[in-house]
């Protein structure tokens, strides 16, 4: 018979161990990058314009239904640039717009936006009423987060990290936020795995299950010793990037070049976000 005390701890463990692949994978999926596929062939300058032209579409869009339509269209880039879509949609359906739906849920009721109502239920003598402008707010929001989301992540996945950041230098953005965003990357793989053998030596030394004192004494030890590690891995981090020579400026072997079919694309891209405001005009 199994112990419930057991089973707890296992879940307890696979999920830190599930957290943190996930994040050792979120900081290396230049993979996705280096495959041949249409976003992987553009020029990162083309793609990055497109994108924020997509962005701020999506953003400005007042109509679920045409929001959707670049959503598809977002699916369909996915296909093309021989990226999994099972991951694409794990990684973009799963947490932020999860956590969009409820945030946005109370807004459903009549006592937050009033409107003519769509469903009304009873639960312990509290009588609830659902509204057809609530639900219309809230598939908006919803379906514009996730679109959204899945346009930046669609970007990084298809733009090696080093690319993007000279982009982002071209493109006029300070250079201590590029500075800022290329240390976290380096750092955060680091200390994910960091954290992972710290795990696996607590399991390896105390055992899966301890008494709660004991244990409540070795995760605060750990906390603490975790911190002091950590300040001192990201001093290291710092120091061996400077001696490599870096000052801050991403650089790249090979250059930028503009092909007619990164114009193609542009162009595509420019229509597609002027028919969309259109349409969104006219409804």
């Amino acid at each position: 018979m199994s112990n419930p005390l057991h089973k707890k701890h296992h879940f307890i463990e696979r999920s830190i161990l599930s957290a943190l692949a996930f994040l050792k994978d979120a900081t290396t999926s230049e993979e996705y990058a280096n495959r041949k596929g249409f976003l992987q062939s553009l020029d990162p300058r083309f793609k990055t314009i497109s994108f924020f032209s997509f962005l701020v579409t999506a953003v400005s869009l007042k109509s679920a239904v045409l929001i959707s339509f670049l959503y598809g269209f977002c699916l369909i880039l996915v296909l093309l640039s021989s990226i999994p879509v099972r991951h694409f949609l794990v990684r973009t359906l799963l947490f932020i717009p999860l956590f969009s739906l409820f945030i946005v849920l109370p807004t459903v009721f009549s006592a937050m936006t009033p409107g003519d109502p769509v469903w009304s239920f009873h639960v312990a003598g509290i009588t609830g009423i659902i509204t057809r402008p609530g639900v219309d707010g809230a598939v908006l929001f919803v379906v514009r987060i996730a679109t959204s989301v899945s346009l930046v992540v669609l970007l990084s996945l298809s733009t090696r990290h080093s690319e993007l950041l000279k982009v982002l230098r071209l493109f006029g953005v300070p250079q201590i936020f590029v500075l800022t965003v290329s240390m976290c990357y380096r750092y955060l793989y680091l200390f994910a795995t960091m954290v992972e053998n710290i795990f696996t030596a607590i399991k390896s030394r105390v055992g899966v299950v301890s008494h709660q004192r004991h244990g409540q004494k070795v995760v605060a030890w750990n906390i603490a010793n975790t911190w002091n590690r950590t300040t001192q891995m990201s001093e290291e981090v710092y120091m061996a990037m400077l001696s490599r020579g870096y000052t801050g400026e991403p650089r790249l072997l090979s250059k930028f070049h503009a092909t007619p079919k990164d114009w193609l694309w542009l162009l595509c891209a420019i229509v597609i976000c002027a028919f969309l405001f259109y349409r969104g005009h006219t409804l």
